[in-house]
């Protein structure tokens, strides 16, 4: 007995075929028969594509297929009329460029002139800063007729500067020392010596002019509740309230 076995045919793999494979079909059998004015219209998913050749693209005797021949000389005659009518330009082969350098003078800043300090100019100064100064500053009426007081009142806006003896600047013991020296009295020169320059009073026996004293520092008494000092640095001279709890008022004997 023999026994066949048929074996299944299956076809064979082939590209898949898709709406733009009938397009790409119809496209290329038309384009070998299309002749002078022909063209291949498809509209298949919305996609339209179309190709027209004009009638002078081919001689009438050219085949079907052979492409349309290109006018080079009539594309490049524009080029060449341009280039024909352009300036010539010639570079030497050992050309070199360079330019000028201005020549440059330094001249060295003048030397500041020299300030001269005098005493006119030094007075004239702090008479300056106390007429600004006074101008802002509360000035008791016991100034006035107090030779003290009217001398210390001539430095009111005078800075203070520590261990400053002059106009341009004091400390503490230094105006209270400057003052008295314009009136011939000589004062130690730190607060400390100071309290033992004079003859210590009670603050109700108190005048103007007496020296009022604390530890650490001193000033001038200007009557009620007053002082005239120079307090700190970035301070100024000027006329204030007694801040010190318990000081200690000294009249100066000479």
């Amino acid at each position: 007995m023999t026994i066949t076995i048929e074996h299944g045919r299956h076809r064979s793999a082939r590209r898949p075929a898709t709406p733009l494979s009938d397009l790409a079909t119809a496209a290329t059998g038309s384009l070998a028969i299309v002749g002078r004015r022909s063209a291949v219209v498809a509209a298949t998913g919305g996609l339209v594509m179309s190709m027209a050749l004009p009638a002078s693209a081919a001689p009438a005797d050219a085949p079907a297929n052979a492409l349309p021949a290109v006018d080079v000389t009539a594309l490049t005659a524009q080029a060449r009329a341009a280039l024909a009518t352009s300036p010539v330009v010639s570079v030497p082969v050992d050309a070199a460029w360079g330019f000028a350098t201005p020549q440059l003078t330094v001249v060295a800043n003048p030397e500041p002139e020299p300030v001269v300090v005098t005493r006119s100019t030094t007075t004239a100064r702090s008479t300056e800063r106390s007429s600004v100064a006074a101008a802002t500053s509360a000035v008791p009426q016991s100034v006035a007729g107090n030779a003290v007081l009217e001398i210390a009142a001539r430095y009111v806006g005078v800075p203070y500067v520590s261990g400053g003896t002059t106009p341009d600047g004091f400390d503490c013991s230094g105006f209270t020392s400057y003052v008295y020296a314009q009136l011939g009295i000589s004062l130690s020169r730190s607060s400390a010596d100071q309290r033992y320059n004079g003859v210590v009073v009670s603050r109700a026996d108190a005048l103007p002019g007496d020296l009022i004293w604390s530890p650490g520092h001193v000033g001038i008494y200007a009557g009620g509740d007053t002082q005239i000092d120079s307090p700190r640095p970035g301070k100024t001279i000027q006329f204030r309230g007694i801040w010190q709890s318990n000081p200690i008022f000294i009249r100066v004997t000479g």
